[in-house]
C-alpha cells in the first residue's frame, strides 16, 4: 500500500483485485480465477463505454444507434432490419425502435422491397454516412490512446487472447441456440 493513496500499487491493485480479496476472506477455498478475468473484462468494458460514448453523445447518438449506422456503413450495402439485428447483436424490436429514430433524423433511408412489401431495405443517407465518417476517427483516436498503456506486443497478445475467448464463446452459445 502506498501511504498517500491507501491503495495497493502494482499490477493487481485494481478494483477487481479488492473484490477478489474480499471473497477470499469470506470463502478462503474458493477459486476466484474466473472472477479475476471476467470481472476485469466487464469492468474494462464499462469504463471504456463511459468514455468512448462522449463523441457519440456530442453527436446526439447512443452507442446502439451508432452500431446500427456503423453496420450500414461498413457493410457497404442495404440491409434488412433482421440483418441489422444480427450484425449488431440486437433484438428485432430494439432495431425497429432505433431505426425509427434514425430515419426521423434523416440518417437512414428505408426502401420497400418491390417483390415483398413486408420487407424493408435500409441504407445510410449522405448525412448518415458523413456522421459516421466524422465520428469514427475520433473513436479510433480515443481507443489508440487508451491502449497506449500496453506496448505493441501486449496489445497483440491481448487481442489474440480475447479473439480466442470470443470465438469459443460464440461457438458455444451458437450450439446452445441450435
Amino acid at each position: 500500500m502506498t501511504a498517500q493513496s491507501g491503495r495497493e500499487s502494482g499490477p493487481r491493485a485494481d478494483t477487481v483485485a479488492a473484490v477478489v480479496r474480499q471473497w477470499q476472506a469470506v470463502h478462503p477455498g474458493l477459486d476466484t480465477g474466473p472472477m479475476e478475468i471476467i470481472g476485469r473484462i466487464n469492468r474494462s468494458a464499462a469504463l471504456l463505454q463511459q468514455a468512448e460514448d462522449a463523441p457519440l453523445r456530442r453527436a446526439g447518438l447512443s452507442r446502439p444507434e451508432f452500431d446500427l449506422l456503423g453496420a450500414l456503413r461498413r457493410t457497404g450495402h442495404e440491409l434488412t432490419p433482421g440483418e441489422l439485428a444480427r450484425e449488431t447483436f440486437s433484438s428485432g424490436a430494439a432495431v425497429t425502435k432505433r431505426l425509427k429514430q434514425l430515419t426521423e433524423r434523416g440518417l437512414v433511408e428505408r426502401r420497400v422491397d418491390t417483390r415483398d412489401r413486408r420487407v424493408a431495405h435500409l441504407r445510410l443517407t449522405d448525412a448518415g454516412r458523413d456522421l459516421v465518417d466524422g465520428i469514427l476517427p475520433e473513436q479510433l483516436a480515443y481507443e489508440t490512446a487508451v491502449l497506449s498503456v500496453l506496448d505493441a506486443r501486449g496489445q497483440g497478445e491481448l487481442a489474440s487472447l480475447l479473439g480466442e475467448l470470443l470465438t469459443q464463446l460464440e461457438g458455444r452459445l451458437g450450439a446452445l441456440r441450435a
